[in-house]
């Protein structure tokens, strides 16, 4: 029996992706992550740019790691990629934009694009390590105001604040102190409250401690891992609201056990200080966003345009919180914002996160968790879970607010 000469032809074999285009994607990718981006946008990012240069590609991002496959499923080159998450750097976020842009756009090859990588991860910070200080104070010192205290409390939180952002440069370049940032500066932001309400005079201690901590607070990240898990990335939004938990809990520990001095102190008898006047909460709201413009590495050429839009998210969380309350606030307000930043976006031609990252600062729910958390460690079971679920309803309020808006008005650039 003859068999037929068609079934001895060799199958089709699958010819490896471009090793450079391969190389560009997973360095861009790897640049993104580090430099704060969601799983939905970083893995849609990448998508876009493999697409671009002629790669099938499939991508899987979580809070630690990316996972990339190029090629047909017969002829995989899959690549796991181990990330450390760093701090979020507005600048290069917009310089990996731009780059990415160009090797789309064919004005730079991968390789060329692959080594604008290397330098942009390289540089170094946009702003000095004083001016990095004076915004870590600047934030605590607006942020107590926001939160309701007088000038004592404005003083002392920007003091406390001087020293813990003196810690984080400190941790940079040692990884046993960056381990145990948290639970210290919360122990620190404690210990001088109590110490400065019996030695200079009355305070709020509580304003004084959470606005200490307001750069340390996981709003930003609980928002975020909101977000993912409502774009169906499950596994990484999981990944990171278990995070922000235990950032919550390192708090409460530090602040519990600085709080304990206060027994062995003499009590203070003397009423608070009467309220500042309403005009001093636009300066603080001015001077806490330009604090979050040099803490989160912004360009000073949109400034101007972070501070148009915090204060859109703001007035608007205030005004909707007026009059629907405050998780209907938070939705008004992540609308507003959203559409704002994918409006400026359009007209710039640059990532609408510089702009939502920032104003989502001025709204994310990080004061209520840190109040919900000292109320349980105050044993005040029923008040404790109110609050933390009060923390997750506006958090969901924001993440809704900013899927409504890109359906309203929707970005035409990634990120």
């Amino acid at each position: 029996m003859r068999v037929a000469e068609d079934l001895y032809q060799p199958y089709p074999v699958a010819m490896p992706a471009p090793a450079s285009a391969v190389a560009f994607t997973i360095k861009l990718g790897r640049a993104l992550h580090h430099y704060g981006m969601p799983a939905h946008r970083l893995e849609e990012a990448m998508r876009l740019v493999s697409e671009r240069l002629g790669l099938e590609a499939r991508f899987f991002s979580s809070p630690t790691s990316i996972i990339a496959s190029f090629g047909p499923p017969e002829a995989l080159q899959t690549a796991l990629i181990r990330v450390d998450p760093g701090e979020m750097d507005l600048g290069k976020l917009v310089r990996l934009d731009t780059l990415a842009d160009e090797v789309i756009l064919g004005t730079r090859t991968p390789e060329d694009g692959s080594q604008r990588v290397e330098e942009i991860l390289a540089a170094p910070q946009a702003y000095g390590p004083f001016l990095l200080l004076l915004c870590w104070a600047l934030a605590a010192f607006a942020g107590a105001r926001l939160f309701g205290g007088g000038l004592m409390e404005m003083s002392v939180s920007g003091f406390a604040s001087l020293l813990i952002g003196g810690l984080d440069l400190l941790s940079r370049s040692r990884p046993a102190v960056a381990r145990v940032l948290v639970p210290v500066s919360a122990l620190l932001a404690s210990t001088i409250a109590v110490v400065a309400g019996a030695l200079v005079g009355p305070l709020a201690g509580k304003v004084v401690t959470l606005a200490s901590l307001i750069v340390l607070l996981p709003g930003l990240t609980l928002t975020v891992a909101m977000t993912e898990m409502a774009t169906r990335n499950l596994l990484s939004g999981t990944s990171r609201m278990m995070s922000a938990a235990l950032v919550f809990l390192q708090l409460g520990f530090g602040v519990a056990l600085g709080s304990r001095l206060q027994v062995l102190l003499p009590p203070v008898q003397s009423p608070l200080p009467g309220p500042l006047a309403h005009w001093t909460e636009l300066a603080a709201l001015a001077g806490l966003a330009l604090s979050v413009c040099v803490i989160f590495n912004a360009r000073r050429r949109d400034a101007g345009w972070i501070l148009l839009a915090g204060a859109l998210a703001y007035v608007g969380t205030r005004f909707g919180a007026y009059l629907l309350g405050p998780e209907l606030g938070a939705f008004v307000g992540a609308v507003i914002l959203g559409m704002a930043s994918n409006a400026v976006s359009t007209l710039r031609n640059k990532p609408a996160l510089v702009t939502i990252v920032p104003g989502l600062m001025l709204l994310v729910p990080g004061s209520i968790g840190f109040r919900s958390l000292s109320s349980l460690l105050e044993r005040n079971v029923v008040a404790g879970v109110d609050t933390a679920f009060n923390m997750l309803m506006v958090a969901v309020a924001l993440a809704a607010g900013l899927l409504v808006a890109n359906a309203i008005v929707p970005a035409r650039k990634v990120l």
